[in-house]
């Protein structure tokens, strides 16, 4: 049944019943599963209110990412229970539409990596700007902020599902330690960077500690790699560092007096249990 007028110039001219329905299974059919309202509207000729209008009424089978963004999810009856498809599916096409950098990091970069046996339930990307975390159904996505995000060295996760941005091993490892905080502490960190660490590639992690240019961070990361054993890549850190240190806290924010704390002068570490053990 068709309604409504032409749109000049548009090829799908009439605001057709079930126009939105037909869309959604096309892009189903291509292994999409996520689309900005624009496209929609585009593809179909619907009108804003109309394609709006038609979402609402597909119910659980498309879910908004965000209630302030006209981007949306296509949720299939195998990810019913989940209420959305995996992050892993459609970040990237999230952030295509935003147009900002974005990266897979931290513990779900790690994951990637084989650095946890145990699903994450967690999903967190590093992006240059602040975003509000976000819930759909058991989903859960958390943005952690770095202005230069663009220059962190980054690899396409290969055999995935959909494109998916992954910070590289060396990146992961030197996140997991800026982000300690955030990630439950550095003992913590170091506990998710174990597994990874023998892996770790000398040119790489140069690389990854020239675009950062982070110097308390990387004193915290060699000392880490340090005391468990790899003197070879705190060796690489230390050649990354400047001839004068700045005295930083091991894990920055705890309440320790400095008096309780002792220094760790190759490093510039003021530092109390060590997190890996007596090194």
């Amino acid at each position: 049944m068709i309604r409504g007028t032409r749109k000049p110039g548009s090829q799908a001219a009439f605001y057709q019943t079930g126009a939105a329905a037909r869309f959604i299974a096309q892009r189903l059919t291509r292994g999409e599963v996520a689309f900005p309202l624009e496209a929609l509207e585009a593809e179909t000729g619907l009108s804003r209110i109309a394609a709006r209008h038609q979402l609402l009424r597909l119910g659980p089978r498309v879910r908004r990412v965000s209630p302030r963004q006209p981007f949306f999810l296509i949720v299939s009856e195998v990810h019913q229970p989940m209420g959305a498809p995996p992050a892993a599916w459609w970040l990237d096409a999230y952030f295509r539409w935003l147009r900002r950098p974005y990266y897979l990091a931290l513990a779900s970069a790690a994951a990637e990596y084989g650095a946890s046996p145990q699903a994450i339930q967690l999903v967190q990307v590093v992006t240059d700007r602040p975003r509000r975390p976000l819930a759909l159904g058991r989903i859960r996505v958390r943005f952690y902020v770095k202005r230069e995000a663009a220059r962190t060295p980054t690899a396409e996760l290969p055999g995935a599902h959909a494109p998916l941005r992954v910070s590289t091993l060396e990146a992961t490892a030197i996140d997991l330690v800026r982000y300690a905080g955030a990630v439950g502490g550095i003992e913590r960190a170091v506990e998710t960077l174990k597994p990874i660490a023998a892996r770790l590639r000398r040119p790489a992690l140069k690389e990854a500690l020239s675009a950062e240019r982070e110097p308390a961070t990387a004193q915290r990361l060699g000392f880490i790699l340090d005391g468990l054993g790899y003197h070879g890549l705190a060796e690489t850190v230390a050649r990354s560092l400047p001839a004068r240190l700045a005295r930083v806290r091991l894990e920055p924010g705890t309440s320790a007096p400095a008096r309780a704390l002792h220094l760790h002068r190759r490093w510039g570490l003021l530092v109390g249990k060590p997190p890996f053990g007596t090194p």
